[in-house]
């Protein structure tokens, strides 16, 4: 996807989201939002970019990727708006009847009337032809 004339690219990024450049396999950290480092663009270099957390708002963070000709003139931008999705599941974990999100007996599970941890059941007949 980079411009005709392009030897290298830089990115750009909010806070909350994490970029990695991996360049002929080996991995590297992304750069810091605003530093000026920049890659070697190379077939089989890739750009990985992902979100730790949930945004607040639609669109509330972002990736810019610059790309420079030779001699280091820029050339074009892409950019791309990102928002994360929370998804968890939240469970009755300690049997009482309460759902909480935060309880430590989530990550477990032990047997019996005294026991703590999830108890999921799958429906997995078929319901209708």
């Amino acid at each position: 996807a980079a411009p005709a004339g392009a030897v290298s690219f830089g990115v750009k990024h909010t806070e909350g989201v994490s970029v990695e450049v991996s360049c002929r396999g080996r991995a590297e950290a992304g750069s810091a939002p605003g530093s000026g480092m920049r890659w070697p663009l190379d077939e089989g270099t890739v750009l990985t970019f992902s979100m730790s957390r949930a945004s607040t708002e639609v669109n509330d963070n972002k990736v810019t990727v610059s790309f420079y000709a030779e001699g280091g003139q820029p050339i074009n931008q892409a950019g791309v708006f990102l928002t994360g999705i929370g998804i968890s599941l939240d469970v009755d974990a300690d049997r009482d009847g309460v759902v909480e999100k935060n309880n430590p007996n989530k990550a477990s599970w032990t047997w019996g009337p005294e026991g703590h941890g999830a108890i999921l059941l799958v429906s997995c007949d078929k319901e209708s032809p």
